[in-house]
């Protein structure tokens, strides 16, 4: 299966400004997943799509391909990632190259290794899913089970809609979210159905010793944290 590797990188960002090539442990934080992804032998191009000249430069730097430069109205705060996937694929279709899957890498969740990299993109094609998407499991305490939403007379309901809330932890089934770690989705799926995911979605758990999702100024001191006590700043 030919995978292409996708890391978005635009050059504004609001709530930790120029983070995509800030410093975290003496190296631009897309160096972390840049690093791994080039490692992958899976993927069959490692590609950064962006609007900005010093990480486009970097990302060359690093030895990432950097074929086309991101249009300005799909680097907005508000631009969904979606369009930002098709523009790569049509780019190398225009080109005569065709891809099955992309494999999108944040770059702001940046601690991943290649044999959890490697058993993503393996369980995906194994499934047949129309996606793969990297998880966390969910705190007992605030399984989707056990949410309330307000109904019209202002009374708690289940957001589940289940009528009997369930009463013992133990009965509770595993409920997830996803970590922004890792999405995987057939091309057919991105173009036709203009979905990330489809309808049949494959999952991978990430370690939750690694799992930071840098937004903020408190993110990227917990991602600091991080490096240091697990030494994740490796050539």
């Amino acid at each position: 299966m030919r995978i292409l590797a996708l890391i978005p990188a635009r050059g504004g960002s609001k709530g930790v400004p120029r983070k995509n090539i800030k410093l975290l442990s003496g190296k631009p934080l897309i160096y972390y997943t840049s690093n791994i992804a080039l490692q992958c032998s899976l993927l069959e191009n490692v590609v950064v799509s962006s609007d900005d000249d010093e990480i486009i430069a970097l990302s060359k730097n690093l030895g990432l391909e950097v074929p086309f430069k991101r249009p300005n109205d799909l680097a907005k705060d508000t631009s969904p990632t979606l369009p930002v996937i098709l523009h790569a694929l049509d780019f190398y279709e225009s080109k005569g190259i065709f891809f099955d899957a992309v494999c999108l890498l944040q770059v702001t969740s940046p601690f991943r290794t290649v044999d959890f990299l490697n058993k993503a993109i393996s369980k995906f094609i194994e499934s047949k899913a129309d996606s793969l998407i990297s998880v966390q499991e969910i705190p007992h305490e605030f399984n989707p089970h056990w949410a309330f939403e307000i109904n019209k007379n202002n009374y708690l309901k289940l957001a589940t809609g289940e009528e009997e809330i369930i009463p013992r932890r133990q009965e509770l089934p595993n409920a997830f979210f996803r970590d922004g770690s890792i999405y995987i989705t057939k091309t057919s799926v991105l173009k036709e159905k203009k979905s990330l995911f489809g309808s049949k979605i494959s999952y991978i758990k990430t370690p939750k010793e690694f799992y930071v999702n840098i937004d903020t100024i408190e993110d990227w001191s917990k991602a600091e944290e991080l490096v240091k006590k697990y030494n994740l700043c490796v050539e």
